[in-house]
């Protein structure tokens, strides 16, 4: 909501939805001036002016989603899902927004796939992607009851993503919780096992990957590297093979990418950049569909 009143060009608030009548989102909502109801998708439907709303995000859980796109889709809204349902496509603004703007379901992944499959698809760009594993470090404070009832669902989503939107050919998800006082922000790895042939693609693969960054940083501002690209060549003995898909050759080289995410702190505290990353890419998508509807 803050976002969208802060920053948006082509979307404005027409409701602020939640279940719990003393959220202070609600309440924030309602002395800005927002529509509000506590009574879910149901009261959605309810508020008068709701044939005008065109765009629904939903950032509650995966089970969740599910109920509210039985709702709302049959009515012919858009929905942006920031949670790891994957109903519809997955979709990063930097890879892959513009094959779907007119999907009635999009997801957002997760927190540690907007963070890291930029760059995997950045590497597979160069080279192809044998194998890429990402590892999303975030605050425990920042893991609400959501995150923590849909921590497989998270590994699941990503994973997948990381293969079909990343363009590796397996992926592995992991998240970890980190329980650091005072809160840390997120940091996210990436490795990928490629066939390198040369420095020229070492090179190569680096540039990519800063171009991407810079296309992630363009909407979600705390997006960065936080050391230089390291691109290593593999033993000949180390026993990679158990990690590739069937169709993949062996890797000669790791490509590690090391990523933080710091918040901007519009209402969220600035070490939540695993929701702040959510949001800025969910707001990207929102604003590139309203932009769309305007043209068309």
């Amino acid at each position: 909501m803050i976002k969208v009143m802060r920053t948006a060009r082509h979307v404005e608030m027409g409701a602020m939805v939640g279940i719990d009548p003393a959220s202070d989102g609600l309440a924030r909502a309602d002395r800005f001036g927002v529509p509000i109801t506590s009574d879910g998708v149901e009261g959605l439907i309810a508020l008068p002016g709701f044939d005008q709303i065109e765009i629904v995000f939903d950032a509650t859980s995966a089970n969740a989603h599910e109920h509210n796109a039985a709702k709302l889709q049959p009515l012919g809204k858009q929905m942006i899902d920031l949670t790891p349902a994957a109903l519809g496509p997955y979709v990063v603004p930097a890879v892959n927004l513009d094959d779907h703007l007119d999907a009635q379901n999009v997801n957002m992944v997760t927190c540690g796939g907007q963070a890291t499959i930029p760059v995997v698809a950045a590497i597979s760009r160069v080279v192809p992607v044998e194998y890429a594993e990402i590892v999303a470090s975030i605050a425990s404070k920042s893991a609400g009851p959501g995150t923590r009832a849909n921590i497989d669902e998270f590994t699941q989503t990503t994973s997948s993503a990381i293969v079909k939107v990343g363009s590796a050919k397996s992926g592995k998800a992991i998240i970890i919780l980190n329980p650091a006082e005072p809160p840390l922000i997120m940091r996210d790895t990436v490795f990928a096992l490629v066939n390198a042939p040369d420095r020229a693609a070492f090179e190569e693969i680096e540039d990519s990957i800063n171009k991407m960054i810079a296309d992630v940083a363009a909407y979600v501002p705390g997006y960065r590297l936080k050391q230089r690209v390291q691109v290593t060549e593999i033993p000949a003995g180390q026993p990679v093979e158990t990690l590739l898909a069937e169709s993949a050759q062996r890797p000669t080289h790791q490509v590690s990418v090391f990523l933080e995410v710091e918040g901007a702190g519009h209402y969220l505290p600035a070490y939540a950049g695993n929701l702040d990353i959510m949001t800025s890419a969910a707001l990207q998508v929102a604003e590139r569909m309203a932009a769309a509807k305007v043209s068309n």
